[in-house]
């Protein structure tokens, strides 16, 4: 086999992940685009590990790591977009720019609830 066939498919797999990281606002969409390059990389890795013959197999220990870190990546992704969801009621990116709740102005004659708990104390 040819490595010009694994080559170009990992190429396009690779150009298709960074158009979609590029051009989506869903970031699940965008997690998935970023597994479809890690797996081009991985085919990359696999297809030069065969064609030089290694006898360590280096490239597939390599892909072995690297599918251990995409595990993890998803992982932890996927609760930040669900906390991200639940917090604003979508996954878009474009909305997302703070990641802390959004505080509400307090009035000026109104005191928080930590303040008051304390004066009581005081009091005491």
């Amino acid at each position: 086999m040819h490595l010009a066939y694994p080559v170009v498919l990992a190429a396009l797999l690779f150009s298709v992940g960074v158009y979609g990281v590029l051009a989506r606002r869903n970031a699940v969409l965008v997690l998935i685009s970023v597994e479809l390059m890690l797996n081009a990389v991985n085919l990359n890795l696999v297809a030069f590990d065969a064609w030089l013959r290694d006898s360590l197999h280096a490239g597939q220990a390599l892909t072995l790591f690297t599918i251990t870190v995409a595990a993890a990546e998803i992982g932890l992704g996927l609760a930040i977009v669900l906390l991200l969801f639940r917090a604003r009621g979508t996954a878009d990116i474009d909305r997302a720019t703070v990641l802390g709740d959004p505080a509400e102005p307090l009035a000026a004659e109104e005191a928080p609830v930590g303040a008051e708990a304390l004066k009581g104390q005081a009091a005491a």
